[in-house]
């Protein structure tokens, strides 16, 4: 089957799958942490000072920052939905390297930087804290199955979320384009539409689902004997404030 529709198709199958996991809502915030931890680094990367970031119950966000030049405010606009997939990407090839160890280490150390500098107030705060204890939990426990698949879950919730996001703002973006966050940031800054922005955070992120989900397939079938042959190669819940 084509890889975009078995991307898509795991999609629609995941999401109604993982609403029957009890408390999924809390981690889902996981890629929410991820999206506005992109834009804070890519606004540190370029010089830039970052105010704060809230994350919100209804798994929104925002990061609030200075820039040197104006310029900058495009790679700050593009990295929160391309960030937060590339990471959900990196969560799967962990899961097939078997180091969620790293994984649950890096997602803790992320947290507790948001938490230490950044986020100040509100359910941020709260979610940040409960986050940072339940890794630290899992990583300690010694039971191999319990830490694999909660990685696991957390990976699959990501992977989800990261498509989501794009694909909900595409529909914001041709019902109301000041509603499509980071696509609606682009568009002032580029005057290309943000449903263009959008069509092409949704590329990536699918990209990115097929991408995962071979690495997924090659965990569970393990590796093959054949040679490898080289080949060619709500509105969600991200905005962004400037």
């Amino acid at each position: 089957m084509n890889k975009w529709l078995m991307s898509i198709l795991y999609l629609v199958v995941s999401i109604f799958l993982t609403r029957l996991i009890p408390f999924s809502s809390f981690f889902r915030n996981l890629d929410t942490m991820i999206h506005e931890f992109s834009h804070a680094l890519m606004a540190l990367l370029l010089s830039g000072s970052v105010l704060s970031v809230e994350l919100h119950a209804d798994h929104s966000g925002v990061t609030y920052f200075r820039l040197a030049s104006s310029w900058s405010h495009l790679p700050v606009a593009l990295s929160g939905y391309i960030g937060a997939s590339l990471f959900a990407l990196l969560l799967f090839y962990l899961q097939f390297s078997k180091r969620q160890k790293l994984g649950l280490i890096l997602m803790t150390l992320i947290a507790a930087v948001l938490l230490l500098f950044y986020v100040h107030s509100g359910f941020g705060v709260t979610w940040l804290i409960g986050f940072i204890a339940l890794n630290v939990l899992v990583y300690l426990q010694r039971k191999d199955w319990i830490r694999n698949g909660y990685f696991g879950l957390l990976a699959f919730l990501s992977l989800e979320e990261s498509a989501m996001g794009p694909f909900t703002l595409v529909l914001n973006s041709v019902q109301n384009g000041r509603t499509a966050g980071d696509a609606y940031s682009l568009e002032e800054i580029t005057g290309i539409p943000a449903l263009i922005w959008s069509v092409g955070f949704l590329i990536a992120a699918l990209a990115c689902v097929g991408r995962s989900l071979q690495l997924f397939g090659r965990t569970v079938n393990g590796p093959s004997s054949s040679p490898a042959k080289r080949g060619t190669g709500a509105w969600s819940n991200k905005r962004l404030d400037v």
